[in-house]
């Protein structure tokens, strides 16, 4: 069984938000992901959905997103990204999973998950910049903080689970174009993190890319840059 990501799949099944205006890569992108993802995830599959999930608004919008989710192969794991305005607490999360029957689908929120050789840890980020303002402090802060205890979940679970490797999910990236979240870095440097998959960028410029910080090898792992094609971990 493998363990797979992807994110940003910007899903609008019950919303008039046609992605190909942001280009000609993302003309049909929904039927080339669902075509790609299951030529190679297996029913017995994982795969972490690094945020931006539905345009939906309102939780009760995402309903026809959820269902597409629902049937492609494997268990997902989704985190928050920044257009994914419908999250909610993982109580009203769950409810609204269990009340549609989306049994395959799981949500990354302050928690940690074992899958296979791995534990997966994450949160939605911050994005990265060199001065932030006093609003951008207090989401940053709280950021980290989001990540921190997930990554502590995940050391509680590593305690029965000492050779699986913590890896680390964000929807913004922790550095790009040298240029860092220095609050994100700090923790995943303090907990000696050494893989983290991250998304939000589209159009991203190979050489403005940071593939190492705080000790840890990043990979961009956004859709369109994966060619709507989910990756291996």
């Amino acid at each position: 069984m493998s363990v797979f990501t992807i994110a940003d799949l910007h899903l609008s099944h019950s919303t008039n938000k046609p992605m190909d205006i942001f280009g000609a890569r993302w003309e049909n992108h929904t039927e080339r992901l669902f075509e790609n993802w299951q030529s190679i995830v297996k029913p017995e599959d994982t795969v972490i959905i690094a945020g931006d999930i539905s345009w939906g608004m309102r939780t009760e919008d995402t309903l026809a997103d959820f269902e597409f989710i629902q049937k492609l192969n494997g268990k997902k794991i989704i985190a928050k990204g920044n257009h994914d305005f419908w999250w909610q607490t993982m109580k009203k999360l769950n409810a609204f999973r269990d009340s549609i029957g989306a049994t395959s689908i799981e949500f990354l929120f302050n928690n940690a998950y074992v899958v296979e050789d791995y534990i997966i840890c994450g949160t939605r980020g911050w994005f990265p910049e060199n001065n932030y303002g006093p609003d951008d402090e207090k989401i940053v802060n709280r950021e980290a903080e989001r990540l921190r205890t997930s990554i502590l979940a995940g050391l509680k679970l590593k305690e029965e689970h000492v050779d699986k490797e913590i890896l680390v999910f964000l929807h913004y990236p922790p550095a790009y174009n040298g240029v860092k979240c220095e609050r994100i870095c700090e923790v995943i440097r303090e907990y000696g993190i050494k893989r983290v998959y991250y998304g939000h960028l589209h159009g991203a410029q190979k050489s403005r890319l940071v593939h190492q910080i705080a000790g840890a090898n990043m990979t961009l792992v956004s859709a369109d840059w994966l060619n709507f094609t989910p990756i291996e971990v």
